[in-house]
């Protein structure tokens, strides 16, 4: 895992937006509609070569394929593991009774599917009905061979690939077959290992998503800190059985709190969480840093101490806001983090992805995306013209 040894390097999350005659295709086959196979093989090549060299172009270190071929985080699993049945019932909204939307209703609305709202692959209820095995190898491999011929291509000298966590997995799935939670959790940890080891043994780093981790508060309003925490500690312990063989230099976390725009005044905070995070076994931590819910915790790291020879990749932009930032605001948040871990222990990163579903009209406007990654790219060029002197 590179290091900022000369200079801050540059990454991001990972989901990013994708090309409309992509987007086409993964809406077709999601309403059932018939789709050329090999059509789209040959756009998801085409366009996974393409997000690469535009990463590069625009001063990414630490690239990857952008997500293209997932047509959505939450549901991506459903197409890479046996076990799971369709229910044939439109899956709740995650917000649906959360500590925000019960705070901001004019905000939210209603988060129930509408009446005769009709399912989909995207967004149908999954129960486990059977024993939780990896199925998709072939679609693995594709992945993984398509980021490898369009880094070789554009000369990329790392890059990663996002895996779901188990808990994401087990968060948004019914459980009818395994008699306990945890024999649930760690079932899937097992299963998703496979994809774990396949990434790292193709030479890529891994980076673990996992979002319900700290979003686990606000969407149990019964639940008090403490038992998220200790929630939140089983998690881990899930995530560690997934890793283990694989070497933790291969290995990147994040977490963060999706990429809704919100109020969101009652995300779980950092120092309520980062000492569990700490304990899993990968060699950086990618974390929100920069918008106006949690910029203020880069002081955490005046008190929590980062073990040796692990990194940080703190968000310098945000998918929370269409602002896109200055560069010397974003050179100062690199500058503080550098300046309590160490300026190469640091790796600039955005707080979230900025395109986790294929959707007709994108999460957020493509150009912005791509003028918050060149921000940010200048902002690490500034910090570090100071940060080595």
């Amino acid at each position: 895992m590179l290091h900022s040894t000369e200079r801050i390097l540059v990454t991001h999350t990972g989901s990013l937006p994708r090309p409309q005659d992509l987007i086409e295709v993964m809406l077709a086959e999601n309403e059932g509609r018939a789709v050329d196979p090999a059509d789209y093989e040959e756009r998801l090549r085409r366009a996974v070569h393409d997000i690469v060299r535009r990463q590069m172009d625009l001063g990414v270190d630490i690239v990857d394929d952008g997500e293209l071929s997932k047509r959505g985080f939450a549901v991506y699993a459903h197409q890479r593991l046996d076990g799971l049945t369709a229910t044939g019932r439109v899956r709740v909204s995650p917000w649906d009774s959360s500590r925000e939307s019960q705070a901001f209703p004019e905000f939210y609305g209603t988060t129930r599917p509408a009446p005769g709202a009709k399912p989909n692959p995207s967004n149908m209820q999954m129960v486990c009905t059977g024993p939780i095995t990896y199925r998709a190898q072939e679609r693995l491999t594709r992945d993984l061979d398509n980021l490898k011929a369009a880094t070789a291509a554009a000369g990329a000298v790392e890059a990663f690939v996002p895996a779901i966590s188990p808990c994401d997995v087990a968060g948004n799935q019914e459980n009818e077959y395994y008699q306990t939670d945890e024999e649930f959790l760690f079932a899937i940890a097992d299963a998703l290992r496979v994809e774990y080891r396949a990434i790292v043994d193709a030479g890529f780093l891994l980076q673990i998503d996992d979002p319900l981790l700290i979003n686990y508060y606000v969407k149990n309003p019964d639940l008090s800190v403490a038992q998220c925490r200790a929630w939140a500690e089983g998690q881990v312990e899930a995530i560690n059985h997934a890793l283990r063989g694989i070497p933790e230099d291969r290995v990147r976390y994040h977490t963060c709190y999706g990429i809704n725009m919100g109020p969101r005044v009652h995300d779980m905070e950092m120092k309520d969480y980062i000492d569990i995070v700490l304990k899993i076994r990968a060699g950086a931590f990618s974390f929100e840093a920069s918008n106006p819910r949690h910029e203020h915790e880069w002081r955490i790291w005046e008190d929590v101490k980062l073990p040796e020879g692990k990194l940080v990749i703190p968000g310098v932009i945000t998918q929370s806001s269409v602002v896109v930032e200055h560069p010397e605001l974003i050179a100062q948040r690199l500058e503080r983090f550098a300046g309590l871990v160490g300026r190469e222990n640091v790796i600039a990163g955005s707080d979230c992805g900025f395109g986790t579903q294929a959707l007709e009209v994108p999460e957020i406007h493509p150009a912005i995306v791509w003028a918050k990654f060149q921000a940010m790219s200048e902002g690490a060029r500034l910090a570090s013209e100071r940060l080595w002197v």
